[in-house]
């Protein structure tokens, strides 16, 4: 009775060490990076993703460890169970390989910079802002708020739409039977004035010209460069500005038209 008491408090004491370490571990790293981003020596999103990286490094590190001080207190050695393992020991090391597979993969990612946490990005379908990049899986959070959690030795191809400047495209149609060239002056007009009171456009906009001949309109295309993250709301705020242009020179934006043909009796 007194053994396994002793052993239970034996255990306990392992299980708060555990803890209070994993908590200090956690709390120096977090400074550490802190302090690294303080400087300024790195970008905020590369940090950010280091810094998960080291804590998750970290618990995976504990974890082994303190599972090796619990089989010691079983009167058993890792070492033995390994070499003892036989067959069961074959086949963990077959399963083993996809993990491998996730931690060299997630290591070149890291170490190519291709993509760090807040960049947006397109992976395997999904579409969304990088939250975590860790040892096994990559955490991508979509628009709609849905949590994609994908395995790093799946990422054969990485869209990172977060480098460089972006590009807003607008495409405006018109009616065949208005004039093309006193569309292009009014529309060009309504972007020069959308330029001025967006300072998160870098270059343009500008009016290309036409782009396409629908079956029953002219579609006009826009372009311009954008601060990253930027693009959508440029484009939004050119859709409305040019609608508006337009409206006011009476120049026809398409729209299906609806004919009732009465039948005489």
């Amino acid at each position: 009775m007194l053994s396994v008491g002793l052993w239970a408090a034996k255990f306990l004491l392992i299980i708060v060490m555990f803890i209070v370490i994993r908590s200090i571990g956690r709390r120096v790293i977090n400074r550490m990076f802190d302090k690294a981003a303080s400087h300024r020596k790195m970008s905020t999103g590369r940090i950010i993703t280091l810094q998960k990286l080291v804590v998750n490094l970290f618990s995976y590190v504990l974890i082994f460890v303190f599972a090796g001080i619990l089989f010691k207190q079983f009167g058993l050695e890792i070492g033995t169970l390994i070499a003892g393992a036989g067959v069961v020991g074959l086949a963990i090391g077959f399963g083993a390989q996809g993990l491998v597979s996730d931690v060299v993969t997630g290591f070149f990612i890291l170490l190519e910079k291709q993509m760090e946490v807040g960049d947006y990005v397109t992976i395997g379908g999904v579409d969304g802002i990088v939250e975590e990049v860790g040892l096994r899986t990559t955490h991508i959070r979509a628009f709609d708020g849905t949590l994609s959690y994908m395995p790093n030795r799946e990422i054969s191809t990485i869209a990172n739409h977060s480098r460089g400047n972006m590009r807003a495209l607008v495409d405006i149609s018109i009616a065949y039977e208005e004039n093309i060239d006193k569309a292009i002056v009014v529309l060009q007009e309504a972007c020069d004035k959308v330029k001025e009171k967006m300072p998160s456009i870098m270059e343009g906009p500008n009016v290309l010209g036409v782009q396409t001949l629908g079956s029953s309109d002219v579609v006009i295309r826009v372009i311009s460069k954008t601060i990253n993250g930027e693009q959508w709301a440029v484009e939004r705020e050119l859709r409305k500005a040019m609608k508006e242009a337009l409206d006011a020179n009476g120049i026809e934006i398409p729209y299906p038209h609806q004919v009732n043909v009465e039948k005489g009796a």
